[in-house]
């Protein structure tokens, strides 16, 4: 198994982990489960880093990188929102966008088309992972991070659907 591929599957595996930090009460469980969450996101920007390092692009990466992803921060939101510590419509609108992309995706794909994430989903990501963090840990302000995010979740999901809106034109391929 290649490096990249492992540290995708790592992120994966990790989800569980964060999940059962978050539900069991013990002293300092925040701080563990930021923790586990943190490892976690950093291995979404390392497993790019080391794939175009050293050259290792694998159909695996490909796929499962995107789904680590929303993986890991649906489990985190959905976990959180049941806790009480997040507005449910904010774990809503958030995973209504993963959802919508992902469809927009898989039929870019079938088109033969590759849809990659441009800068405004990567603020995307940096917003929801440091909103998440903000949460975990109670900081003052999370909150809004956390609006931040929402607003960053908005916004690149219309731009996605504006850039690719040809993908959902009625024109036969």
């Amino acid at each position: 198994m290649k490096v990249a591929d492992f540290l995708t599957l790592l992120r994966i595996i990790l989800t569980p982990v964060l999940v059962f930090f978050l539900f069991k009460p013990f002293p300092h469980q925040q701080w563990f489960a930021a923790g586990i969450f943190i490892l976690a996101a950093l291995t979404d920007g390392l497993d790019g880093y080391v794939a175009r390092a050293r050259n290792e692009s694998t159909n695996f990466g490909k796929s499962f990188d995107p789904l680590a992803d929303k993986i890991l921060i649906s489990a985190a939101l959905i976990s959180l929102c049941i806790l009480g510590e997040v507005s449910c419509w904010a774990v809503f609108i958030i995973l209504g966008r993963e959802i919508l992309i992902t469809i927009l995706r898989s039929v870019a794909s079938k088109k033969g088309i590759s849809v990659g994430a441009g800068i405004w989903g990567k603020i995307k990501t940096f917003t929801q992972i440091v909103a998440i963090i903000m949460i975990i840990l109670s900081v003052p302000g999370a909150e809004y991070m956390l609006y931040a995010a929402v607003f960053f979740t908005v916004f690149s999901g219309l731009d996605y659907l504006i850039k690719w809106r040809a993908i959902f034109s009625k024109e036969k391929d």
